[in-house]
C-alpha cells in the first residue's frame, strides 16, 4: 500500500539530527526576534500602557476623593517600570508568532490525528489566558485595591496624638511606588491567566489518557486543598479576593471534569465502532479507576 494514501501518517521526512537542531535554532531566532520587536514597540508606548494598567487603582482612589499619584522612589525606577511594561506587552504581541513557530517545529513529527487533537488546545490556550487576565484586571484588582486602600487613616477625622499637646491628628495615606504597583498588578494578571489554563491542561491530559473523569471526581477533596493553598499564595490577605479565586478555579475544575468525560465518551465510542472495546473492557477500566 502506498504510504502517501495512508490517512494517519507522520509527515516527518526522516531528517537527521543536525537538520532538526538547525530548524530548532531557526524557530528560536524567529521567536526571539518577534519578542524583541514587540518589546521595542511597547517600549515606545510604555507610558500609555502603564496609565491603562493603573485604571483600577485610580478608580479606587477617585471613589475616595484622592488623586491618583504614583511616585518613583529611586532614579532608575521609571526606566525599569518601562522595561517591565515592554516585556509583558512584547510577549503578548509576539505570542502568536512564538506559538506558530513551536507548532511548525513539532507538527511534522505528529500523526495527522494527533495534529487534529492538539491544534484546538493550542488555539484555546491564549484565549483562556486572556480571559483570565481580563478577569483579574477588571474584577479582582479593583476589589484588592479597594481592600488595601481601606486601611488609610485621614487626620481630619482622627484624634490628636496622645501625649503630644497640640499635635495634629495623624494621617496615613497612600503614596504608592509605581514599580510596586506594577509588580502586584502583573502578579494578579499572570496568576489568573495561568489558573484559567486548567481546563485546557486537564482536557489535553484526558485526551492523552493521563487523567480520567472518575479520577478527577475522586480527587475533588485534594483539588479543594490545592486551590485554597493557591488562593492564599497568589492573592493578597483579603478573604473576598481569595474566595473569588477559589470559586473561579474550582468552577474551572468542575468544567474540566465534564470536558474530560466528554473526551472519554468520544474515545470509547470510536473504539467500539472499530471493535477494539467492549463492555467487559469498560468495566475493567472502571474497576482499575476505583482502585486508584
Amino acid at each position: 500500500m502506498n504510504q502517501m494514501n495512508r490517512p494517519d501518517e507522520i509527515d516527518d521526512k526522516g531528517a537527521p539530527l543536525i537538520e532538526h537542531l538547525s530548524e530548532l535554532r531557526s524557530r528560536l531566532i524567529k521567536s526571539v526576534l518577534a519578542f524583541v520587536v514587540g518589546m521595542v514597540l511597547c517600549f515606545t508606548v510604555a507610558t500609555p500602557i502603564f496609565n491603562f494598567l493603573t485604571a483600577p487603582l485610580c478608580d479606587a482612589l477617585a471613589s475616595r476623593g484622592q488623586d491618583c499619584d504614583l511616585i518613583f522612589i529611586s532614579p532608575q525606577e521609571g526606566f525599569f517600570v518601562a522595561i517591565k511594561v515592554s516585556i509583558l506587552g512584547g510577549f503578548m504581541l509576539a505570542f502568536p508568532v512564538i506559538a506558530a513557530q513551536m507548532w511548525r517545529f513539532v507538527a511534522p513529527g505528529l500523526y495527522r490525528s494527533e495534529k487534529n487533537a492538539f491544534l484546538p488546545f493550542l488555539v484555546a490556550s491564549p484565549f483562556m489566558f486572556l480571559l483570565g487576565a481580563s478577569f483579574a484586571f477588571y474584577v479582582v484588582t479593583p476589589l484588592a485595591y479597594n481592600f488595601f486602600l481601606g486601611f488609610q487613616q485621614f487626620g481630619a477625622g482622627g484624634e490628636a496624638v496622645e501625649g503630644v499637646p497640640g499635635a495634629a491628628p495623624l494621617s496615613v495615606v497612600f503614596q504608592g511606588s509605581a514599580q510596586e504597583y506594577l509588580n502586584l498588578t502583573i502578579k494578579f494578571i499572570v496568576a489568573f491567566g495561568l489558573c484559567f489554563q486548567l481546563p485546557v491542561l486537564l482536557t489535553l491530559m484526558g485526551k492523552a489518557g493521563l487523567v480520567s473523569e472518575r479520577g478527577l471526581r475522586a480527587g475533588r477533596k485534594w483539588a479543594i486543598v490545592g486551590i485554597l493553598t493557591l488562593a492564599a499564595l497568589v492573592t493578597p490577605p483579603d478573604v473576598i479576593t481569595q474566595l473569588i479565586l477559589f470559586v473561579v478555579v474550582y468552577g474551572l475544575y468542575e468544567i474540566s471534569i465534564r470536558l474530560v468525560g466528554h473526551v472519554e465518551r468520544k474515545r470509547n465510542e470510536k473504539l467500539r465502532r472499530e471493535g477494539l472495546l467492549d463492555e467487559d473492557d469498560e468495566v475493567f477500566v472502571d474497576e482499575m479507576e476505583d482502585e486508584k
